[in-house]
């Protein structure tokens, strides 16, 4: 075994042991912890502040250098950028998580199966997953929430482009999980390419990888493990302006969806626009995202309506540019808008903007993707946005866990049957019946092993 691959498995080991402690951490405990560290993060933790904005300048020096160098895109460096706001936001996101029910140890079936034979579903933690993550400080602080208030270790590995900014906030997440009476090693980190191969290997100690970051990422990640991985190859996403649209709200749902954060896996890609109504839109889509400094690339009807203005072919529809680019095509109608999108989307979130209610309905019922829009912005498929404080990532899977991941889909759950010296052969040969009475838990409970403010 290599140097590594011993941190890598001791590491690991560490996380096993601390996730242990923190499943049977009472919900009270768990939630003093994350209110510690929003206040480390707050404004008023001037110290605690200043350090994480000097470590974060380090790598912003760095990314600076590699930008230049045409390593490094722009939309890296402004992911990797951290500003007094987004310190503020990761404090505001944590006390949202703290403030949410504990998705640990509630009864969501309870059964009898006979007279004293009772059977229970009772949700627990995963024990400990490991993120792979690339330039995203703001990350390191959701996952961290998440998996405090779920009761999982985590581990974390960073990109190399935020090696100080991670180290300055594992450090004080770690810090304050100690302050906490809490084990620091329920957040851990490792560095280096070579860990992070290490850590996919460790099927046996880690149950989930989530991957945060671009489709190369994702898909070596997924390529590289036996672990179960969460999380999307791409971010493919549509807006399609049905003939019925109002053109005012079509274009500023269209300029919101691409250009209010171009980097962003739900950020619009692709722009669908009715052939009815498209000699009239389409100039007025295009003056708006020229001036908001897009590049446009269309299908040839679109250039042929583009009077002189600069677009470029397609190249392939099925482009995640993550930037600010857009693919723009001319569609006959509804059914052509629908079949584009599961042609070359990526199931992740996909909006219509029009006022025809049966129109509206037939796109929301249709389209298979984890986020179906109605006169909204691509950019609301956001786990804060939809009120679960934050997210792990954003899952295109069909099982266990689809759309932002939050709380409840970072727990199992496992079967506990309670019997008085209850045996299968009493039933096998008539002198027993089951009765099984009961079922799904109408109002979802605590386990009655827990304490009620857990």
């Amino acid at each position: 075994m290599t140097r590594i691959q011993t941190q890598a498995l001791a590491a690991a080991t560490a996380a096993r042991a601390a996730s242990r402690t923190l499943a049977h951490t009472s919900t009270a405990d768990k939630n003093a912890a994350l209110r510690g560290i929003a206040a480390a993060l707050a404004h008023s933790a001037i110290a605690a502040r200043a350090a994480l904005l000097k470590a974060n300048r380090a790598d912003l020096r760095r990314a600076q250098k590699l930008l230049a160098q045409k390593t490094l895109t722009s939309a890296t460096l402004a992911r990797l950028h951290i500003t007094d706001a987004k310190l503020d936001a990761m404090a505001a996101g944590v006390l949202q998580v703290a403030a949410l029910p504990d998705p640990s140890g509630q009864v969501t079936l309870e059964s009898e199966l006979d007279d004293g034979l009772t059977l229970r579903r009772v949700t627990c933690p995963f024990g400990v997953v490991a993120a792979i993550i690339e330039a995203r400080p703001d990350a390191v602080v959701q996952l961290a929430a998440l998996m405090i208030k779920s009761g999982n270790a985590l581990i974390l590995k960073a990109g190399a482009e935020a090696r100080d900014s991670t180290r300055a906030l594992v450090a004080l997440l770690r810090g304050t999980l100690l302050a906490s009476g809490l084990p620091e090693d329920a957040i851990v980190a490792v560095e280096g390419r070579q860990a992070a191969q290490a850590l996919l290997a460790l099927d046996d100690q880690i149950a989930l990888v989530v991957p945060r970051g671009g489709n190369k990422l994702v898909q070596y990640v997924q390529s590289h493990t036996n672990i179960p991985v969460l999380g999307h190859a791409d971010g493919v996403c549509h807006v399609y302006v049905d003939a019925a649209a109002d053109p005012e709200q079509a274009l500023a749902i269209v300029l919101d969806s691409k250009t209010q954060a171009p980097a962003t896996c739900n950020a619009c890609e692709t722009v669908l626009v009715h052939r009815q109504i498209a000699p009239g839109f389409l100039p007025l889509l295009m003056d708006r995202l020229l001036s908001a400094g897009v590049t446009l690339h269309g299908c040839a009807a679109t250039q042929a309506l583009a009077a002189g203005r600069p677009v470029a072919p397609v190249e392939a529809w099925h482009t995640e540019y993550g930037d600010l680019a857009v693919a723009l095509r001319v569609v006959d109608d509804l059914d052509a808008a629908i079949d584009h999108i599961h042609r070359h989307g990526s199931s992740h979130t996909d909006a219509i903007v029009t006022r025809d209610a049966a129109a509206a309905q037939r796109f929301l019922n249709e389209v298979d993707s984890a986020g179906v829009y109605l006169n909204a912005s691509t950019r609301f498929s956001d786990g804060y946005r939809y009120g679960f404080g934050a997210e792990v990532g954003i899952s295109t899977n069909k099982l266990h866990a689809r759309g932002p991941v939050g709380l409840e889909s970072l727990v199992t759950y496992k079967y506990q049957l309670t019997g008085h010296g209850h045996l299968v052969g009493d039933y096998a040969s008539g002198r027993r019946h089951f009765r099984h009475e009961g079922g799904i838990a109408q109002d979802v409970k605590r386990s009655s092993d827990e304490p009620e403010n857990r």
